[in-house]
Formats: structure tokens, sequence, C-alpha cells
């Protein structure tokens, strides 16, 4: 079993993310990253991240597997339109953040029926799950268990999805999600209705939803950059003035743009959001 030690001991710098004592991020094998956004290996304490901790929605999925008193469990989280919590007493957690659609292949289960949902990966796919687990429990470093979960997805994520989809995605994030439905449609040769159909089935939000959670994550990113004022982060999202950005970045977070800066640590940070798509 791996322990916080092993975390400045991963060699391959090359795929290195972000990186502290407690925590690293991975990028996934090449042939992966147009699906899995990053590995997050985390050894939760109180220095270094609160005892829950909010994931900000973004319409992607992700796998939580969370080590405790000897005991794994995972959960599958449905894309998200929504905040919601992990508790994280913990003392390993291991995360793989899906990019948008990136589920589907690995389950070819209609996303929309996994939206904002939290689900035991056991009762999803048991045999992923014990794979998981048993990889997890022989890791020797983390390396080793990177290692694995590439083979692990590489081997099972087979299924697909329109290539107008991939367009959209595309498109939706070059804009920082100010575009909309029915441009996104012209340029993509598209009715807005069966765009709507095919983000339903791949990625679980409508357009509209999802364009706007890339909009907001957008500005999150921009905030946790200090010589970002509100106003000015206001302006870069698109909006036309600051009363505005606050009230929907509430809708969105729960909280103020100043509570999430002042809070960032409590916050999952989806750094699938400052990665491209392919």
């Amino acid at each position: 079993m791996i322990s916080k030690k092993d975390v400045q001991a991963f060699g391959e710098k090359h795929r290195i993310l972000r990186q502290d004592n407690a925590f690293i991020y991975i990028l996934p094998h090449p042939k992966l990253r147009a699906h899995i956004a990053v590995y997050t290996i985390s050894f939760p304490t109180s220095a270094f991240i609160s005892d829950k901790t909010t994931i900000l929605p973004y319409g992607n999925a992700g796998l939580v597997v969370e080590y405790s008193r000897k005991n794994l469990t995972a959960h599958l989280y449905g894309a998200a339109t929504k905040p919601c919590l992990i508790y994280t007493p913990s003392e390993m957690i291991v995360t793989v953040d899906f990019k948008p659609a990136g589920l589907y292949l690995l389950l070819s289960v209609n996303q929309n029926e996994l939206t904002d949902k939290i689900l035991s990966f056991e009762e999803v796919s048991s045999a992923l799950n014990k794979r998981i687990f048993e990889m997890i429990e022989k890791a020797n470093c983390i390396a080793e268990l990177v290692a694995d979960l590439d083979t692990l997805f590489l081997e099972n994520m087979h299924g697909s999805y329109p290539t107008q989809l991939n367009m959209a995605i595309n498109h939706v994030m070059d804009y920082s999600g100010m575009i909309t439905v029915k441009k996104l449609a012209n340029d993509i040769h598209y009715s807005e209705r069966h765009l709507s159909r095919i983000f339903q089935q791949y990625v679980g939000t409508g357009v509209k939803t999802f364009a706007r959670l890339v909009r907001m994550n957008a500005a999150c990113l921009m905030l946790q950059n200090f010589e970002n004022s509100i106003e000015v982060v206001s302006e870069l999202a698109g909006f036309q003035d600051p009363s505005h950005f606050v009230r929907d970045f509430e809708l969105l977070s729960g909280i103020s743009p100043k509570t999430y800066r002042a809070n960032m640590s409590d916050f999952h940070n989806e750094i699938a959001t400052s990665l491209p798509y392919n």
C-alpha cells in the first residue's frame, strides 16, 4: 500500500500537473487524455484539507476511492450540475476525473441517468471495482498504481460517441462557455434539438447548462489568481456587471466569489477545466 512519502518519489515529472506534500495530480496515459483529465492521489490532513471537501459542478463525472481504517470504498459521481460534498476523514483518496462524455466510454450508460447522483461503484461495476481495489492494495508506489490504472482504462474504455459532440465540447471550451446554443448548433451543423439530445446522452447535461458550468469554472480559475479583482473576473467572464456575476456564481457554487477565494482549499480543484478536451 502506498503512503504519503511516495508523493515526492513519483519520477515521471512530465506527467505531474500539480504536487504538494499531501497530494499529486497526474496525467493519464496519452491515449486516455481525450477522455480522462487527471488522476489525483491525496493524503488528507487538517493542514491541507478540511474534514469535508466541496466538488464544484463542471458537467463531468468522477470516480472517488477512499481508504480508511484498512477499508476501501469507491463511489461514482455522475455529471454534476450542483455542488456536492466529499467527507474526507480518509487516510488516502484516489480520484479519477473523467472529461465530459469520458465515463460513457467506460460504462456505455446514458449519462443523463447518472446526473447529480452518487453511486456505489461496486453496484455499478463489481468487476472494475474489484480490480481497482486490488491495484491499490498491492501497489508499492504511486508509479505502479498509475500504470495499473492506465492499463485498466485502456482495456475497458471501448465505447464511442459522435464526432460532432467532440467538436461541440471543444467549441464550448474555446469560448469559455460564452456561446449560445444557436451559434454552437450552427457552427457544427446540427439542429439545436439534436445537439441537446446527444449532450444529454453522452455528457449528462443540456448544452446550455454545460456552457454555463464551463463559464463559471473558467471564472474559478481566474479567481485563483489574486491579481484579478472580482470586478475584472466578472468582466473577463462576460458579465455586464459584478452583481450579475456574484449572483450566478452563488447559484452554481452556493457561495460568493469572495468566499470561494478565501477558502479554496475546501474545494476539489477541477483541474480538468484548465485542460483542452483533446
